[in-house]
Order: C-alpha cells, then sequence, then structure tokens
C-alpha cells in the first residue's frame, strides 16, 4: 500500500469508467432549509428511510432529521421519530442495535466566535426509542463503527493536531459496542493513508463477506486561496492484519448534477455518506456542496 495524492488519485480515476446516472433527492416539509449530508437508504418497518442534515444557508446549527421514500427520490419527515440537534448523522446495526450519531456542535471554549464539536452516539433497537452510548473525544469527527464478523466491534477515528495534522484515520478493535468511549477512541492506532497536507475520514464502514471492511469516506485539500476539494473515496482494511488496499477515489463533483452551494468555498466538496452495494455496482449517496443530497451509479469498489 502506498500513498498517492489526490493529484495522482484523480488522473487514475479519470482514465477509467466514470459514475453515471446522478439523480436529485427532494425533501419535503422543510421549506427554507438545505438538506445534506446523508446516511445511506435503509429498511425500516416497511418504509425507506434516509437520515439527513437539515439547517438553512447562512448557518451551522444543525438538526439531524430521519426522511421516508414516498415516491421515487421524494421524502417526507418520518413521524414517530424525533431529530437529534447533530451534523452529518450516521446509522448501521450491531447485533440487534442501531448504531446512530454525528456530529454535537458548541461554543468554542477559547474562542466567542467559533464553534467546537464532537461525536455524540446513541443506540437502541427501535429509532423511536435510542439511548445515549458515548461521546467521542471534543475536536474529533468522522467517528465510524462496524460490526466484524467474529462479532468484535472495529472503530474508526479521525484525530487533528498535534496527533493526526489536518486529519488522519485511526482504527481499534472493541469487544461490545458498550466498551465504545472517548479513551478508547483517542488511542486508536492511525492508518497510513494521507499526505501531511492532505487528509480524509470514514463515512461508513461495511463488513464484507471476505471479513475485511469496505471503507467509504472523503479525501480533502485546500487550494491556495482556501478553496476546499473533497472527493469520494474508498479503501479495504483487513482487521486482523491492518493490511490496507491503496485508496481510491471513486466519484468527484463534476459527476453529478449543477446546483447551489453554501458558500464559495465550497463548490467543489462532495461528502461520501453512505454506500449501498449491488453485486458489481453500487449506489453512492452524498453531500454537494454543502447544500443537498445527490445519488450516483458506481461501480462496486470493493470488488477491485
Amino acid at each position: 500500500m502506498a500513498i498517492h495524492l489526490i493529484e495522482d488519485l484523480l488522473y487514475i480515476y479519470r482514465k477509467g469508467s466514470h459514475a453515471k446516472n446522478p439523480e436529485k433527492i427532494v425533501f419535503h416539509n422543510v421549506s427554507g432549509y438545505d438538506v445534506y449530508n446523508p446516511t445511506a437508504t435503509f429498511s425500516y418497518k416497511g418504509k425507506t428511510v434516509i437520515c439527513a442534515r437539515v439547517e438553512k444557508r447562512e448557518s451551522e446549527h444543525s438538526e439531524a432529521i430521519f426522511f421516508y421514500e414516498k415516491e421515487v427520490n421524494q421524502f417526507y419527515p418520518l413521524e414517530g421519530i424525533k431529530g437529534y440537534k447533530l451534523q452529518d448523522p450516521f446509522i448501521t446495526k450491531v447485533g440487534d442495535y442501531y448504531v446512530f450519531g454525528g456530529t454535537e456542535t458548541f461554543p468554542h471554549p477559547e474562542n466567542e466566535h467559533a464553534l467546537w464539536w464532537h461525536t455524540k452516539f446513541f443506540y437502541g433497537k427501535e429509532l423511536s426509542e435510542l439511548e445515549n452510548l458515548t461521546t467521542g473525544p471534543k475536536g474529533m469527527k468522522d467517528i465510524r463503527v462496524v460490526e466484524l464478523q467474529d462479532g468484535r466491534i472495529g472503530v474508526f477515528s479521525r484525530p487533528q493536531g498535534i496527533v493526526g495534522g489536518r486529519g488522519k484515520i485511526g482504527f481499534t478493535i472493541i469487544n461490545r459496542i458498550e466498551e465504545l468511549n472517548e479513551e478508547i477512541i483517542s488511542a486508536a492506532p492511525l492508518l497510513e493513508l494521507f499526505d501531511d497536507e492532505e487528509w480524509g475520514g470514514v463515512n461508513e464502514a461495511i463488513c464484507l463477506k471476505d471479513g475485511r471492511i469496505g471503507v467509504l469516506g472523503h479525501i480533502a485539500k485546500f487550494t491556495p486561496e482556501d478553496l476546499r476539494h473533497y472527493y469520494s473515496m474508498s479503501f479495504i482494511l483487513d482487521p486482523i492484519t491492518k493490511e490496507l488496499t491503496d485508496v481510491k477515489i471513486i466519484a468527484e463533483r463534476a459527476d453529478f448534477l449543477l446546483g447551489p452551494a453554501k458558500r464559495s468555498d465550497l463548490v467543489d466538496v462532495l461528502f461520501s455518506g453512505g454506500i449501498l452495494l449491488k453485486e458489481d455496482k453500487a449506489e453512492l449517496f452524498v453531500g454537494v456542496s454543502d447544500c443537498e443530497v445527490q445519488k450516483i451509479q458506481i461501480n462496486n469498489p470493493f470488488l477491485s
């Protein structure tokens, strides 16, 4: 496994087959708000459900709301399930439990004009009855968990600063979801994936048939004008040997339909929300330009 710059990964991606058939997902009963950075869709009590970040264009104060699909690509709030004051929601199954969470923001302790954040986790057998599970380290986003073939839990972290620089991915294993805590997340050993001037994070992790973990994430960089460039990426991790495949880009903003952006520096931003694997193909759900949700058909990134 080698570390490659985004420039090189883009060159490889653009030489190959491109993502196809982008579609916008429309959310109803949220007039005046943008909806973006979703999970993948999942089945819940006979409905196709998605959770996404809902906020006003000029704000960072978000609510994660569950929606159900009433008609093709037309989603409405799911009755009986409360919203959560979270950004960038995620959800997975561990045994009989849903593990749900997102980024909770709060005033920065040293800068009254800034926000700080941590990742909140909830779990339960019903979406209507989720309980507090734990809170991640302050200043850390993109923490994800995945149930492994042997029943243990893989944990991905994303430290920044003295450990992690602009943002690197860590990985560790716990025996039970109830063991998840701030100390374990902080101590996760780092994976060598990114150049120090670039960064990335895990958005969803899937236990593959061979026991390895298929990782969906994002890889990002700044250009000199402080413009952000985020790309959907993937890699595979063997949780036992820690062997990694090379990171590869699986989608870029140009693959998607034109649309608005939250700010001028966020035009070229994809936030990989979730992925549905369908044999040799896959359906990728993304937040586009911090403003909307689109989905696109791609080759299954974990088959090669």
